[in-house]
């Protein structure tokens, strides 16, 4: 085998699937949104001992990287909340990073970057969508976190009055019952 086909041989090696999940937690390691990619970690009892043992080494810690269990961990905090991006043991850090900073942005500029529990739960959707924008499977489709941003203002802008989110029933429906009471 010459040089020119082993190169072709570790080239094979990339993967496109570099994201193997993104998740928010809350200051108590809870688990405010996750997306798993891949089966390491099968079921929701699995994924949350992992996440509650990522959160215990990462909560105090200064880094903004880690490894855990064969896998890369970026991170950053807000206020009170933590965000996770997770790659396989050999991904490129800085290509998590970007992934992680886009998410992070994006959410920040959705929530007028009032970027805390209270006011993500509030817009949780648009969050969800968010993370559907950033990665599909595993695989990075967009890091420029304002083309995300104008990505999921469209799709919310599309959905139809019957699609209503339960939260925006819910807000529309206490708003009218707080003016009934104010008159």
């Amino acid at each position: 085998m010459g040089v020119g086909n082993h190169l072709l041989v570790h080239q094979n090696d990339a993967s496109l699937y570099t994201v193997k999940a993104i998740a928010i937690l809350d200051n108590d390691g809870e688990r405010v949104v996750a997306r798993y990619y891949d089966d390491t970690y099968p079921t929701t009892k699995e994924q949350k001992e992992f996440e509650k043992n990522l959160f215990n080494k990462t909560h105090r810690a200064n880094a903004e990287i880690i490894m855990l269990e064969g896998m890369t961990c970026v991170y950053r905090s807000s206020v009170d909340l933590y965000f996770y991006v997770m790659g396989s043991f050999n991904e490129n850090e800085l290509v998590l990073v970007s992934v992680l900073n886009a998410f992070y942005d994006a959410v920040s500029m959705m929530l007028r970057k009032n970027v805390e529990k209270r006011s993500l739960m509030e817009s949780l959707d648009a969050v969800m969508l968010a993370m559907d924008e950033i990665v599909d499977g595993g695989v990075i489709l967009e890091a420029d976190s304002s083309a995300i941003v104008q990505r999921v203002a469209m799709k919310i802008d599309d959905v139809p009055i019957t699609e209503q989110t339960v939260a925006q029933v819910l807000q529309t429906a206490k708003d009218q019952l707080k003016w009934s009471l104010l008159k």
